[in-house]
């Protein structure tokens, strides 16, 4: 009986036409959807010092009017659908339920997240139909960047040109970390939009990865980058962008809004000289003795020295000797010495508090930014 209530539900479906995602209302509803998957990423509930609760898969939809929608495949339907889902595929779906939206975070136009339930038919057509689009860009500028900052509202997407990619510049071919290490996880780059300064945007994990693959793939050097769905956040009182699961990466001439501003850059080309790549991150120049000052200058506000000289290959602090650096560890007379950092973390819960001391490049992978 279950089964004839099935094909009941996709037979009435079939015979009425296909719903737009703006005459959707919230409830369950037995109509019919037909629509184009533009991307589906994993749900998680964050939680600190982990990977996050796996909640279940995260669609990104757009029906034949051109409106983006946000649909929910709960983890008791995951197995059942995650091997059907093909990014840029049509989808049919009956029988689902239509519930308001997160208030953080939006990548849709459309504030309901349509779920996809027990009680649901969902089947890819076998045909393509053009009158649905195969992708639709929410590209903002800076200004409106700048407008939402902080606000973890609507997740916008960014088109500009490249001046820096994790510090290096382009005229040499930018060599990106590969190893399976926290610093692989992501990459940093310098991007220049039409209408503002110069950006630092923050890519992550599968939006790292998929940047690193499409750039060391290409014959050239890519010039235009594309992120989707960046959330816009002032860090040292600078106004950044970060990748977020939902993000994907397109360069050069993957898309058309990363086509156009090549097109762009081509009558242009004056506007890659505006800004000196040295000048992103620029460093402050210093004489040897003012560099020496500033060593021996210790913070009042710590009582105890923020870096120290380490042994290169063990990381251990060295020893002065008459005219050379000891290391306890190894016993090299003359070990190679480098500066580490010392870094002091005041955390505290509802009772307590205590300080945590964080030495060489482990704060780095803690507040996102280098002792220097």
């Amino acid at each position: 009986m279950a089964k004839m209530a099935k094909t009941t539900a996709i037979r009435t479906g079939e015979a009425s036409p296909p719903l737009l995602f703006r005459h959707v209302s919230p409830g369950p509803a037995d109509s019919t959807l037909k629509f184009r998957l533009l991307h589906f990423w994993e749900a998680r509930k964050n939680v600190k010092g982990g990977p996050g609760i796996l909640l279940g898969i995260e669609l990104l939809m757009i029906d034949a009017e051109g409106t983006l929608a946000q649909g929910f495949i709960g983890l008791n339907r995951r197995n059942q659908y995650e091997k059907e889902l093909k990014r840029g595929s049509i989808y049919t779906l009956t029988n689902f339920y239509a519930s308001n939206s997160k208030v953080m975070y939006h990548v849709a136009d459309q504030r309901l997240v349509i779920c996809i339930s027990h009680a649901s038919a969902l089947s890819k057509d076998e045909e393509d139909d053009e009158g649905i689009l195969t992708e639709r860009f929410r590209v903002r500028s800076f200004s409106e960047f700048e407008a939402n900052c902080d606000l973890r509202g609507d997740l916008h997407d960014v088109v500009g040109h490249l001046k820096l990619v994790d510090g290096q510049a382009l005229h040499e071919r930018p060599v990106l970390f590969t190893n399976d290490n926290a610093a692989s996880r992501k990459v940093m780059v310098h991007l220049q939009l039409k209408d503002g300064p110069v950006m630092n945007v923050y890519l992550w994990d599968e939006a790292a990865e998929s940047f690193r693959v499409k750039f060391d793939a290409s014959a050239s050097t890519p010039t235009v980058l594309l992120v989707t769905t960046v959330n816009p956040k002032r860090l040292g009182g600078k106004l950044c962008l970060s990748s977020m699961s939902s993000s994907r990466v397109f360069l050069d001439e993957e898309v058309d809004p990363s086509k156009e501003y090549l097109a762009w850059l081509a009558t242009n080309p004056a506007v890659t000289s505006l800004v000196n790549p040295v000048e992103v991150v620029k460093a402050e120049t210093l004489t040897i003795g003012e560099i020496a000052a500033f060593i021996k200058r210790q913070p009042p506000q710590l009582g105890t020295e923020w870096y120290y000289i380490a042994c290169k290959d063990y990381q251990t602090k060295l020893n002065r000797g008459p005219t050379t650096l000891l290391c306890p560890k190894c016993g090299n007379e003359n070990a190679t010495a480098v500066a580490n950092y010392r870094v002091e973390l005041s955390v505290y819960d509802n009772d307590e508090q205590c300080t945590f001391i964080i030495l060489g490049d482990a704060g780095k992978d803690l507040t996102g930014m280098k002792a220097t």
